[in-house]
């Protein structure tokens, strides 16, 4: 066996190990007392799926409970709803969750192990630098047509590779200046070959595969037509899709209605197709109370509670058609940003007031600004202690987090020293002032109808101003938000979350890379991509090019460790706080296996309602 081959044969059972230590990490004694009065997952073992060969066809055989079919599952989404079913094109959450019912990956992520585990993809094999996927045979499109490598080529090549739409994906596969390559061995295998060993390589297999026949059209008239391609405007006949379920109805604002795909490659012990349930319909409901009452009306079949709301939703559970489930820390991060930007727009007008990039660009201001937030007020009444304060790029439970950043409490003392170095001053009024006699005052952003951010808005605008700063807080619409963040950006500071994976730091490629697609500190156009980088963002790009080169866990949590330790010292984004994930879901559905990975509904397929 060739070393290179052994290595990565062994960063994988190292995964798979770490990841069981990362579900009992020991975190804050007060955040595991908080969470053991919740129901939890610790015992709950998923059954994973098999291959089974039917009639030539190699199907995806479900091991859970044969279910009953018909029905449907109610959920929501806050804000807007999402910019786009196109999931190539998907630049936020909303928009990724929507898309990625419709379309599967290679291989997923075993929601309790975290193994990777084929999908699209019968079987995978490693050799060296090169990967082979052999494809399910038979299995085909939502239209008929066979799902074969032809799909996974164009995918990867003539989408990914050639840069059309988001392209985080194909930038966070970018070794030494060199993409990996992928072709066709025959009508079911492909060969993708990495430039050099890429530990994240086969996680990154997941990403969801296009239908050549659909596609190819609106790739060939070119990536202006492709942003378009399969917006919410677009018609529901015009969706051929190869996941569970396809979309059937959207009403902007009110609702997602997908219908069960009768060509799912996903069979039971009977042999009958899945999905079990009709229908999945995603309810657009604005903000998180307005969730919460519909969800009390009945109107709702799961929700995510927010940590004010657990305690009665516990209380009513015993009397009521629902069950709590605690599922652990979560994976992304809350944070506080500021906008670092010193770049000019077309118009030869900075993004950013000079004024303020002299602050934001100031390492003793931003330090300033992190002493002065109370974490752990914000935990306690925002999450009704179901949280715990977060100081890491990296979540709670991720396998790669750096225990030896530690945490520390509120210090105005410490903020006013901080600020006094760079000679701000206070009025009589106790109001500051930069050493220019500016008075401190700018605006601080979320997306409104999180109710959850808002509050976080509201503690942190009055953490500031007993720094005599001045700010303006502005919840705005969730799609704004993002437009102003990714492709203005003239904004001063932003509350905000990012998603993320406690199993590949890799996947946040895109936030640190200093030309990546979401580094909002800093965020580049295209046209500036090659702009002068911070001492600190030319370490990051160094550190995240490495972590990903190394095969071993120990030599990649080196590189990660110290990229962490250097976001927790040069402060371009102030993490808050990381609450626990709390859902509710209806006892009438059968095979729910809460997962911390997966959630209530990965295994979407496979539940059904009960008698």
């Amino acid at each position: 066996m060739k070393k290179g081959v052994l290595y990565l044969i062994l960063i994988l059972v190292l995964s798979v190990v770490f990841v069981k230590a990362c579900i009992n990490r020991d975190i804050p004694e007060d955040y595991v007392q908080k969470s053991s009065q919740i129901s939890d997952t610790e015992n709950v073992e998923y059954p994973a799926g098999k291959n089974v060969t039917i009639d030539g066809v190699d199907y995806r055989q479900s091991q859970a409970a044969d279910g009953i079919f018909g029905g449907e599952l109610v959920a929501s989404t806050i804000g807007e709803g999402p910019k786009t079913f196109n999931p190539f094109n998907s630049k936020d959450n909303i928009s990724s969750q929507m898309s990625e019912i419709m379309y599967d990956g290679l291989v997923t992520t075993h929601p309790v192990t975290g193994e990777v585990i084929p999908k699209l993809a019968k079987s995978y094999s490693i050799k060296g630098n090169d990967y082979i996927v052999n494809l399910r045979h038979g299995i085909k499109w939502s239209d008929g047509k066979q799902i074969t490598a032809d799909d996974v080529v164009f995918t990867w090549q003539n989408i990914i590779f050639d840069g059309f739409g988001n392209t985080s994906t194909r930038d966070s596969m970018v070794i030494d200046g060199k993409l990996p390559t992928v072709s066709k061995i025959d009508d079911y295998t492909v060969k993708f070959t990495t430039p050099k060993p890429f530990a994240p390589f086969l996680r990154m297999l997941a990403t969801p595969i296009a239908p050549k026949h659909i596609f190819e059209p609106a790739v060939k008239k070119g990536k202006a037509y492709f942003e378009t391609f399969l917006s919410t405007n677009a018609k529901t006949d015009e969706f051929v899709i190869s996941g569970p379920f396809k979309i059937k109805e959207y009403v902007p604002a009110q609702r997602v209605v997908f219908e069960r795909n009768p060509n799912y490659y996903v069979i039971n012990d009977k042999g009958e197709k899945l999905p079990y349930l009709d229908r999945l319909v995603y309810l657009i409901v604005g903000d998180l109370n307005n969730e919460v009452l519909k969800f009390e009306g009945g109107e709702l079949d799961i929700i995510g509670l927010q940590g004010a709301n657990v305690a009665r939703f516990k209380e009513r559970e015993k009397y009521s058609d629902y069950k709590v489930y605690n599922l652990g820390p979560n994976t992304g991060t809350l944070y506080l940003s500021m906008n670092l930007n010193t770049r000019k727009d077309d118009k030869g007008k900075f993004y950013v007031d000079p004024k303020k990039q002299k602050w934001f660009g100031d390492l003793n201001f931003r330090k300033a600004v992190d002493y002065a937030l109370d974490r752990k007020n914000i935990v306690f009444n925002i999450a009704n202690g179901l949280g715990a304060p977060l100081f890491t790029a990296e979540p709670l439970n991720s396998i790669f987090l750096n225990k030896d950043l530690k945490p520390y409490d509120k210090d105005l003392n410490k903020s006013r020293e901080l600020l006094q170095k760079s000679g701000f001053y206070w009025d009589k009024k106790g109001k500051l002032f930069d050493k220019d006699g500016n008075r401190v005052e700018f605006n601080l952003f979320t997306n409104a109808g999180n109710t959850e951010r808002e509050a976080i808005g509201v503690m942190v605008k009055q953490d500031l101003e007993e720094l005599g700063m001045k700010v303006n807080f502005k919840p705005i619409e969730f799609n704004s938000l993002v437009n102003k963040l990714v492709s203005t950006p003239d904004w001063d500071m932003v509350v905000m979350g990012f998603t993320g994976s406690p199993l590949e730091p890799n996947s946040g490629k895109n936030v640190w890379l200093s030309n990546g697609t979401l580094h909002l500190f800093n965020q580049r156009m295209e046209k500036d991509y090659n702009s002068e980088r911070l001492d600190f963002e030319k370490q990051l790009d160094y550190l995240m090019e490495q972590g990903a080169l190394q095969i071993k866990f120990k030599d990649r949590k080196k590189y990660y460790d110290e990229y962490q330790r250097i976001v927790y010292e040069q402060k371009p984004f102030i993490y808050i706080y990381s609450p626990l994930i709390i859902s509710a879901v209806r006892n009438k559905f059968g095979n729910i296996y809460p997962s911390e990975l997966g959630g209530l509904t990965h295994n979407i397929e496979e539940i059904y309602i009960k008698n």
